[in-house]
């Protein structure tokens, strides 16, 4: 009897030390290297947040708020003409309204109940103008300093371990957008340990995607990226018109088509176009241009330089003087039939255009 309560003990103290020890690497596994884990409130968890934060600014020619967006299908008044804005893209509708005149007052009115995103994904129903306004004056002014990055954008999907040291619950969650990312890091607790697994896809504002193989490695990426673009924070709805224009499309578009005319110049607000009604221009590809009447002609000169919404176009008519300026391309338009140029320089206008339509 005394050797088999002995044996039984003896098998008491192996199996509890076997237990321990197993337990002990277990928590070894599941903890990692502390380096590697993403803590709550920590630098690189604040960037992803706010990198995946809800960008308000898209559909700032309706609510003029950059804090906020408006769910849609939504539908609007413009002008007189009501407009069901389905997607981004029938937010050019009410800008082609909006630019059809430059001499009249635009007027937009949004038909209620609607409903607003916040930028941490919260959606609320408005149900007129006053409650609108409730939200859009708490936004940050145009252009002003916020917390959204909007340079940078996540690849998804993206999957993380987490294991919480309260309940000891080993998980592994995959994100598929911005607003799973974003409710779970701001969500996170410093009881939480989250496990990133890499690498990690990051694309830039011009389409490059650079991969981050720990959070090190991210934390630069988007660090780099926070102030590296024009967010766009503005209520300028058509100041984004060249965001894929060169100086490559501009020279092909103004050397393919001949007999040019000033559809509208304003200098220092003086509406100039009527004067100019008679004359046509045409730009050769060795940077020389003219412009003639039935009775004049004049030579001149034209350049450019830069990309996107930062092309400068140089033009330098002697005899001109009321062209002649470094002007900012504003937006390329090309129809059947028709093509426009407009340039831009603070308040001056300089819109050219020709009853053809480029290569």
């Amino acid at each position: 009897m005394k050797n088999t309560m002995k044996a039984l003990s003896f098998l008491l103290v192996i199996l509890t030390l076997s237990l321990g020890s197993c337990r002990e690497e277990e928590s070894v596994f599941i903890e990692g290297p502390q380096e590697e884990t993403l803590a709550a409130n920590s630098n690189v968890a604040n960037l992803l947040r706010n990198t995946a934060s809800k960008d308000g600014s898209d559909d700032n020619i309706i609510d003029n708020a950059s804090c906020i967006s408006i769910q849609l299908p939504v539908t609007v008044v413009v002008d007189g003409v009501e407009i069901i804005v389905d997607s981004t893209e029938d937010l050019e509708v009410i800008e082609d309204i909006f630019d059809e005149f430059d001499d009249d007052e635009d007027i937009l009115e949004i038909l209620f109940p609607i409903t607003i995103i916040l930028s941490d994904f919260t959606e609320l129903v408005i149900n007129n103008v006053d409650e609108l306004e409730d939200f859009t004056d708490d936004c940050d002014g145009e252009n002003e300093f916020d917390d959204d990055i909007e340079c940078a954008d996540i690849k998804y999907p993206v999957t993380a371990s987490v294991f919480n040291t309260n309940n000891e619950v080993i998980d592994t969650i995959t994100f598929n957008n911005d607003q799973e990312l974003y409710v779970f890091i701001d969500d996170l607790d410093e009881d939480d340990i989250v496990q990133v697994n890499f690498p990690v896809t990051v694309i830039l504002f011009d389409g490059t995607e650079v991969e981050a193989t720990n959070l090190d490695e991210l934390e630069d990426i988007l660090e780099d990226a926070e102030d590296d673009c024009d967010e766009d924070d503005d209520n300028d709805f058509d100041d984004d018109d060249c965001d894929n224009c060169t100086t490559e499309q501009l020279s092909d578009v103004l050397t393919s088509c001949s007999d040019w005319s000033v559809d509208e110049l304003e200098r220092n607000d003086q509406d100039l176009d009527e004067q100019f009604e008679a004359y046509r221009f045409n730009f050769a590809g060795d940077g020389t241009l003219t412009a003639e009447t039935d009775s004049e002609s004049f030579s001149g000169t034209w350049e450019t330089s830069g990309s996107g919404n930062d092309i400068t176009v140089v033009i330098d008519i002697p005899d001109l003087s009321d062209f002649n300026a470094s002007w900012n391309l504003h937006e390329i338009e090309q129809e059947v039939g028709e093509s426009e140029v407009e340039l831009r320089m603070g308040d001056d206008e300089l819109s050219f255009e020709s009853d053809c339509s480029g290569n």
